[in-house]
């Protein structure tokens, strides 16, 4: 079949999160093959920007979600004269509702009637077509009303030779690796510390080398220390000590992550490391480690019965069941369980 005409230029608005700007990438390299010299422009937020620095032929417009009106001020002057052919509004919040309204664009994209919320349907002018579950199939729908398909997922995020070279020294050649991210930024769905521990002493007394990653929020060091004072075994402990680059690179050369639904999880899976993703607050199959869901546990059904009555199957795209006491459906066994099937698919028994 024959490539439909390019527009010239689009523009893709995601702002946030760090998870969700991965899942956005491979539509961009969909957009590359089909159009290699098509203007490509994403407005983005700063920490996003950061993770995704370098890549190539796209200009990331970064929007700063903490300055205000400033802010705001300041993307208008961005976007001033400025007209697109094609806008890809690929957020639902408010206010990312409101910010596209400051983007001229002929063809609005946006989502289809089921998912759109909080006023979204006043910016767009045209619609995915509705179905698929998982956020990345659905971010891939957005080239469709342009004639095109996204028929495979790659994403070669960038990461510079120097954060490479970082990483091997920090994890030379050696053992198998469990790299612990504990926490996400909605802190409901963050496991117990104590939990994380005796999952990291198991992997230790297999042989397996620990390392703890993080930021550099208090949240993130002090739950970090929770989980180092839980565990018998020593970890390598580099929360708040590495750049988005460096990270990347760190899970690059991991064996197994393990981590709650968070960027990190999703930042592990497009670098090709295998996720022991933890799922209860939200559903695996709609926003767990998209290449390989196998060693992901998922409670989502059983939280959604447990505290809002309904099975999850019913739940709204993308309603999230965050209560006091939801993580706790996780086991340490059913972790272990998933450690050790890994362990045994991956010849490391």
């Amino acid at each position: 079949m024959s490539t439909p005409t390019a527009p010239r230029s689009i523009c893709l608005l995601r702002l946030s999160a760090l998870g969700d700007a991965t899942h956005v990438v491979p539509l961009l390299r969909t957009l590359r093959r089909a159009w290699p010299d098509v203007s490509i422009t994403w407005i983005i937020g700063k920490a996003e920007a950061k993770l995704l620095e370098g890549l190539e032929d796209v200009e990331l417009m970064v929007f700063d979600k903490t300055s205000g009106l400033a802010g705001l001020a300041d993307l208008r002057r961005k976007l001033s004269g400025r007209r697109f052919d094609v806008l890809f509004q690929m957020q639902l919040a408010l206010r990312a509702n409101l910010i596209s309204g400051l983007i001229r664009a002929d063809r609005r994209i946006g989502y289809d009637r089921e998912r759109s919320k909080e006023g979204h349907s006043l910016f767009i002018n045209e619609r995915i077509p509705a179905g698929s579950l998982h956020v990345l199939d659905v971010f891939g729908k957005f080239c469709e009303p342009l004639g095109l398909t996204q028929d495979r997922v790659e994403w070669n995020l960038p990461v510079p030779s120097a954060a490479r070279e970082w990483a091997a020294e920090q994890l030379p050649e050696g053992p198998p690796t469990l790299l612990v991210s504990p926490c996400s930024s909605h802190m409901l769905r963050n496991w117990r510390p104590e939990r994380i521990a005796a999952v990291a002493d198991h992997a230790a007394s297999r042989g397996w080398r620990v390392l703890l990653c993080g930021g550099r929020s208090a949240l993130e060091r002090e739950t970090g220390d929770a989980i180092l004072s839980a565990m018998r075994s020593p970890a390598l402990d580099l929360i708040g000590k590495d750049t988005f680059k460096q990270f990347l690179a760190l899970l690059g050369r991991a064996s197994l992550v393990l981590s709650p639904d968070s960027g990190p999880a999703h930042m592990a899976n497009a670098m090709g490391t295998k996720v022991l993703g933890l799922f209860a607050c939200t559903d695996r199959e709609r926003c767990g480690p998209y290449s390989d869901l196998r060693w992901s546990v998922n409670h989502y059904d059983e939280a959604a019965r447990r505290f809002l009555g309904k099975p999850g199957a019913t739940l709204r795209w993308g309603k999230r069941v965050e209560f006091p006491g939801t993580m706790d459906l996780v086991t340490v066994a059913e972790v272990i369980e998933r450690f050790e099937s890994f362990c045994l698919d991956a010849g490391l028994v």
